[in-house]
């Protein structure tokens, strides 16, 4: 059911727009009033006016609710203090302690068991239905378990291509978005498994479906606002059930999908400064993967980066990266990694083969970052300097097989012709 919404390419809501649609929409649902209303919400690395939200809702429910929350759906990113918490809310320390002084905020922590509730668990034989017996375990489910402690749950995010789940938004910002380690690693490495060239930007998969079936397990009702982005002004905006995250896929689908006429043999993505490791700079790739020509390079250009990642560097730095099938024929050497590891080291390097102890990817992915070179060739890819690079040398040169792309992440690239070079060729060789 939609409750309210609009949108459109290329026409852009406005701030007062999307307040009185987000007005709109919390009025209809009245029955918010009295109860215990807890909020999730994206962290800093997706676009969006979360502060505009943040105020909207506030404002139209702080007098009616019981109680009024808000989560940070991080999923295994890293905890945010207030000082970057109340940047993203667009309040001031003063405003949270006086007019939002009644409402918490907190970190979702996917690492600590006791903040985990365990609701159910998908069976092997479920897992074996979703997955087109790719996956043949069954999965645990646990959840953040403060959110039981709450009448009804409104989830708030944009919804863009996303290489795992096909598009972001909706459920997802529960899983992974609030979940435990067992359900995120797992369908992650199922993500993996069917590829980013063959998920991204598709709204129908089997990760999706995994989400879906998880989200059943909760016995609270949800509601979603969903908005696309493009750019960084919203051109959509819908509430209501699961049918109000369609409606953004469809639009995102239409906005944040760019189909060029010929593949690139080299690709400068720019990563914004919203990515602050190569763990979330990683979209970079995924985003570009399918216009790279066969052997070509893609580089990741980002100086403010310094981590491959806060949260999982230790993992990595032991994995390093590596193609998909190189981990698939040596499992029993990776079988203690956890596999949103596996998944993130196989969807930055990419598609490619391991034949008789050799890896060979389809492209060579290179970073330009503030990682230094040795750390670059530890973790198997490429280095190049980020102070030899000048943007302006990559740009307005798409004839010559050259691609610049100012701000990576979430525009997806593809071919017009709807293929990826040598993809299918490599789909033959696993299945």
């Amino acid at each position: 059911m939609i409750i309210t919404g609009k949108g459109a390419k290329d026409k852009f809501l406005n701030n007062e727009e999307l307040k009185d649609l987000c007005q709109r929409a919390l009025e209809k649902k009245n029955f918010f009033k009295g109860k215990k209303i807890l909020t999730i919400i994206p962290d800093t690395t997706r676009t969006g006016p979360v502060d505009l939200f943040f105020k909207v809702i506030c404002d139209s429910l702080l007098e009616t609710t019981k109680k009024l929350d808000f989560m940070i759906a991080l999923g295994t990113h890293p905890a945010m203090d207030d000082e970057k918490i109340n940047r993203h809310l667009g309040i001031t320390p003063r405003e949270r302690e006086t007019k939002y002084s009644s409402v918490n905020i907190f970190n979702h922590h996917w690492d600590k068991k006791d903040e985990l509730k365990y609701i159910g668990v998908i069976s092997r034989e479920k897992m074996r239905e979703i997955s087109n017996q790719l996956m043949d375990e069954e999965i645990p489910v646990e959840i953040n378990s403060k959110i039981f402690e709450y009448d009804e749950i409104l989830i708030v995010g944009p919804v863009f291509p996303h290489e795992v789940v096909g598009f972001s938004g909706g459920y997802k910002y529960l899983f992974p978005g609030i979940a435990g380690p067992q359900i995120i690693h797992r369908f992650h490495w199922l993500g993996a498994l069917i590829t980013n060239p063959k998920i991204n930007g598709v709204k129908n998969t089997p990760v999706r479906e995994v989400i879906n079936y998880a989200t059943s397990m909760i016995d609270l009702p949800i509601n979603l606002f969903c908005f696309v982005v493009e750019g960084k002004n919203v051109c959509g905006f819908w509430a209501g059930d699961e049918e109000a995250w369609s409606k953004a896929c469809d639009l995102s689908s239409r906005v944040n999908i760019k189909y060029v006429d010929r593949a690139f043999h080299t690709v400068l993505s720019c990563a914004p400064e919203m990515y602050e490791d190569i763990w979330t700079a990683g979209k970079c790739m995924y985003k570009l993967e399918p216009v790279v020509e066969d052997k070509g390079t893609l580089i990741i250009y980002a100086p403010h980066i310094k981590e491959v990642s806060y949260t999982h560097g230790r993992y990595i730095e032991r994995v390093g990266y590596h193609t998909r099938d190189y981990f698939l024929k040596q499992m029993d050497k990776f079988k203690n990694i956890p596999g949103a590891i596996l998944a993130h080291s196989t969807h930055v390097k990419g598609i490619g083969t391991y034949k008789d102890g050799k890896e060979t990817p389809r492209i060579n992915v290179v970073l330009a970052t503030g990682i230094p070179e040795e750390r670059c060739k530890k973790i198997n890819l490429d280095y190049m300097n980020p102070d030899e690079i000048n943007i302006e040398d990559y740009a307005g040169r798409e004839k010559e097989g050259i691609l610049l792309v100012r701000r990576a992440g979430e525009v997806l690239y593809r071919l017009s012709s709807g293929k990826v070079p040598d993809i299918d060729e490599l789909y033959r060789n696993y299945n």
